[in-house]
């Protein structure tokens, strides 16, 4: 089957209060997620035995830690679907900026399988999957920016129009960029 490649958008949080602190250790908060036009891009090659597998190691992510690989399992789990895929990620939101590049990876696979595997789920049922899977993807399954409260999976989607934002990266290969939001 031939590979089909699929955005992965980063966020940035326009603000961030945190209003507590729970038991299982994370923090109750309230943000707003605001999508923007810097994304990495996710490469699916669907595969008819029930296999999931990398194209490619990263480096410094196992594929332990992977969220996009543990995405497509938790959905596999979920389905019971009988089919696998091959991921590549090609990596364009810096790692450990705050973006969210890993959250929306593994987004983009929920939502990307959902359609290629048929399962048929909401994307409720997805962002549920995706919250056992990180705090910030349940926002990238939505698809949208949002007001956040709780751990962030409680959301209120916004239309805050567009907007331009100067990201800068301090880091040997990469540069100034402006991006502006994606149209909602």
């Amino acid at each position: 089957m031939n590979p089909i490649v699929f955005p992965a958008p980063a966020k940035i949080n326009l603000f961030l209060h945190v209003t507590g602190r729970r038991a299982d250790g994370y923090h109750e908060l309230q943000t707003v997620f605001q999508l923007i036009d810097l994304a990495d891009e996710v490469v699916i090659t669907p595969r008819t035995d029930s296999q999931i597998k990398r194209a490619r190691d990263l480096p410094g992510i196992s594929p332990e830690s992977d969220l996009s690989l543990r995405a497509a399992r938790a959905l596999q789990a979920a389905t019971a679907c009988p089919l696998g895929c091959t991921i590549e990620l090609r990596k364009h939101i810096p790692s450990g900026a705050g973006l969210g590049g890993g959250s929306s990876d593994a987004a983009t696979v929920l939502l990307a399988l959902n359609a290629l595997w048929n399962t048929g789920r909401s994307v409720d049922e997805l962002a549920r999957i995706g919250l056992q899977l990180g705090a910030d993807v349940p926002v990238f399954v939505r698809g949208h920016s949002a007001f956040a409260e709780g751990v962030g999976e409680t959301l209120t989607p916004m239309n805050l129009g567009e907007s331009w934002y100067v990201l800068i990266f301090q880091a040997n290969r990469c540069r100034p960029q402006r991006f502006s939001d994606p149209k909602n």
